[in-house]
């Protein structure tokens, strides 16, 4: 970690020890002696069935993580890491802790089942994603009502270019991701944890309307912003949608998904930027409030998955797969990285696949890779692999195809009509220059445009 990026929260003086969790169990043993009834021994015999049960339950899990640890790189959990006893009894005090959803206890322990990781924590433990820590058996998110990044984009910026053009998305984002990104662009955020972006000292500030235009760069630090707030910022600042964006939104699930009820509860809409790499349940469920998705699905190949994100590459097709099944809108973002992703038979696959499993419907956006974090020694996307990669997207079917973050790419922000080949809506980077649809349908010819053109 950078020395100059902490603040202050890391360094707050130990007023009392590192939390001490205890791991001790109650003894189980009835009460009383004598004969037992035949209730009790019902009763007993129940409970010694559930607990061998729950035995082999543990046995098979532990087995299963062993096997997905020694398969994935980078899924280490932070031992020991928790929050001293200061830093979590602020964080109480300003509601930025929450049970996690999705997890299993297991005695003392807790097994994290919200992405492929599994972290396993034991008490004290921090997860992977930085953002989850065990206290006294159960599971808790650090990262809830305090984003570290909000603002108002375009909806193009996510990208997003089928869904509510010309329209601003409120965007929020706090600490933490799953994945360990040598490319990260956020990486001062997702590979941060919560204590280390937000600090919880001195008198407590809600992001609200009444309060907007009243507060410094330096109040976000400590600053709140609840599902209700979220709710009330976005009406406040006219935006027809809300994004989890910046960081990889799986890493404050909870804060997500509150918010996202929040925010539909009035009808306005939930966007989610994301690498997609999620469990089905929390999927499922989440599913039931998001609108659209942009989903970086980093390149089609496992090893380069291991290798660049530390991840795997089937969950994010899974993902991908049921957003279609359960009716999200999406759109697909494959950044070209030199050296990592820019063969031109791992792209051809990719889109077979794409074609083959979701339709030729679903935008796919090639973005042009700029040095960041830990590949600044390579060149940028050259401009002709970009269109390479377009070309061979298009010869597989794809509709609708674009170049992002390469403004010197031919039509890279244009979207044809997949019937007549006219141009219907036009862009210059994150804008809207002209749109020719009526009623989500080509002007000249009368073809359905895939998308979502309406609030």
């Amino acid at each position: 970690m950078d020395r100059e990026a902490k603040l202050s929260v890391s360094s707050l003086p130990a007023e009392a020890p590192t939390t001490t969790i205890s791991s001790q169990t109650a003894s189980g043993a009835p009460a009383g002696t004598g004969a037992l009834s035949r209730r009790k021994l019902l009763r007993y015999g129940l409970c010694a069935g559930a607990c061998a049960a729950a035995a082999y339950g543990a046995f098979v899990y532990f087995r299963r993580r062993i096997e997905h640890t020694a398969a994935l790189t980078g899924s280490e959990v932070f031992k020991g890491d928790a929050p001293n006893d200061r830093v979590w009894q602020l964080w109480q005090e300003r509601g930025w802790v929450r049970e996690a959803r999705h997890y299993l206890k297991l005695g003392g322990n807790v097994a994290c089942r919200l992405c492929p990781n599994e972290c396993l924590l034991e008490p004290g433990d921090r997860s992977h994603c930085r953002n989850k820590v065990n206290v006294d058996g159960t599971l808790y998110t650090l990262a809830y009502g305090n984003p570290c990044a909000v603002q108002i984009d375009p909806i193009e910026k996510k990208p997003l270019y089928h869904f509510l053009p010309r329209t601003d998305t409120f965007s929020i984002g706090c600490s933490g991701c799953g994945f360990r990104c040598l490319n990260c662009q956020n990486w001062h955020m997702s590979q941060r944890k919560p204590e280390e972006l937000k600090d919880p000292r001195g008198a407590p500030i809600r992001l609200q309307p009444r309060r907007w235009d009243t507060l410094g760069h330096g109040d976000m630090v400590r600053a709140s912003m609840f599902p209700e707030d979220v709710l009330a910022l976005t009406r406040f600042h006219d935006c027809p949608s809300v994004s989890y964006t910046y960081s990889e939104p799986i890493a404050w699930y909870e804060y997500m998904l509150d918010s996202a009820r929040e925010v539909r509860r009035l009808g306005l809409k939930n966007v989610w930027v994301t690498c997609g790499y999620i469990q089905q349940e929390p999927l499922e469920e989440l599913c039931q409030w998001i609108d659209a998705a942009s989903v970086n699905l980093k390149s089609f190949s496992d090893e380069v998955y291991r290798t660049l994100n530390t991840g795997k590459l089937q969950p994010v097709l899974d993902t991908l797969m049921t957003l279609k099944r359960l009716g999200v809108w999406f759109e697909i973002v494959n950044l070209i990285v030199p050296t990592y992703t820019d063969k031109p038979d791992m792209i051809r696959q990719m889109c077979d696949w794409i074609v083959e499993k979701l339709g030729p419907d679903y935008p796919l956006h090639f973005s042009r890779f700029i040095p960041h974090h830990k590949l600044l020694h390579l060149e940028q996307t050259p401009k002709s692999i970009l269109e390479q990669a377009r070309d061979i997207a298009r010869q597989a079917g794809l509709h609708y195809v674009y170049i992002g973050n390469c403004e010197d790419a031919q039509d890279g922000g244009t979207t044809y009509c997949p019937n007549c080949r006219q141009e219907v809506i036009t862009r210059r980077g994150f804008f809207v220059t002209s749109m020719s649809l009526n009623d989500g349908k080509c002007a000249s010819c009368g073809t359905r445009i895939a998308g979502v053109w309406k609030s």
